[in-house]
């Protein structure tokens, strides 16, 4: 009954579910690998940033560049403030709301992108407390720079002057007439009533869309693999039932073949007649019989 196993379609059909099953397999457990090492790097990303909340502060230079393990660590630095930017579209607690960020011209000749805190609704630079003047020393936890990928960032720009969509050296380099660190700090104390903003997990380390995207690939690769096995086995139920009622003899005949109905029947030919009216009706002249009639 099973001796159909043997043919080159069901070889095929074989082969195909050998081969696809482990790689369905292989894939899920791939991106479930995927998945576990980024609650992996979230956990060691929230115990490390709350190490680094408690540690004593470094100075700046000792930090860079910024890496996955000095990304959040408190950093120290000199110098005064410069320009103010306002970078609208930022949240903090599901509210909408603007960084104030200033620029801090340090000793080496470079300035740091400073964000002093936040606050609620529209970017406004009347709403902005001014920066303080002169030498100032800022702690706060070093960031690297963002990316089109990162939160709240509008990288298509098209602000108002006095704006920025994001926090990055190639941004500022263009906004500000000198070189910017490739970092910026956000400060533990905010000033001037404003809310401190809080230090961001290094991107890739945290549970974001890309990790439960990931979980989702996982369930879809499983969900082939039993799929496939699913169709194999049904394929195999339905051959065996073929082959069952061939072997009764319960599989339908083939019917007679039917033939053409027969039409109706052609209607008979007119008869032959003479197109020459001028011979129609004419007298029989005997003298004619008489010469056509044959000879003896």
């Amino acid at each position: 009954m099973y001796r159909f196993l043997l043919t080159p379609r069901w070889w095929g059909i074989n082969i195909f579910v050998v081969l696809a099953i482990p790689f369905c397999v292989l894939m899920g457990s791939w991106q479930l690998g995927r998945f576990e090492d980024r609650v992996d790097d979230h956990r060691t990303a929230t115990e490390k940033s709350e190490r680094d909340s408690k540690a004593a502060p470094t100075p700046l230079a000792d930090l860079l560049p910024v890496d996955k393990d000095t990304s959040g660590r408190r950093a120290q630095v000199e110098g005064r403030y410069g320009r103010q930017l306002l970078v609208p579209g930022r949240k903090l607690d599901d509210k909408d709301g603007f960084y104030v960020l200033t620029m801090l011209r340090t000793g080496t000749g470079k300035a740091l992108p400073v964000v002093r805190g936040w606050l609620p609704g529209t970017a406004d630079p009347r709403r902005a407390p001014a920066a303080p003047t002169g030498e100032v020393e800022v702690t706060g936890a070093l960031q690297a720079s963002e990316s089109a990928s990162t939160d709240g960032v509008n990288p298509a720009g098209g602000l108002p002057p006095g704006q920025l969509g994001m926090i990055s050296a190639a941004s500022l380099v263009n906004l500000v007439p000198y070189d910017v660190y490739d970092a910026w700090v956000t400060l533990d104390r905010a000033d001037s009533g404003m809310r401190a903003v809080p230090a961001a997990d290094p991107e890739g380390t945290g549970l974001d869309l890309k990790a439960f995207q990931n979980l989702g690939y996982t369930g879809e690769w499983f969900i082939f693999a039993g799929f496939v096995l699913f169709m194999w086995f049904r394929l195999l139920r339905r051959e065996v039932e073929f082959a069952r009622d061939a072997e009764l003899g319960l599989l339908p005949e083939p019917g007679p073949q039917l033939e053409p109905e027969p039409g109706p029947d052609p209607e008979p030919a007119a008869p032959a007649t003479d197109a020459n009216p001028s011979t129609m009706n004419a007298p029989t002249d005997p003298r004619h019989e008489a010469e056509t009639s044959p000879r003896h």
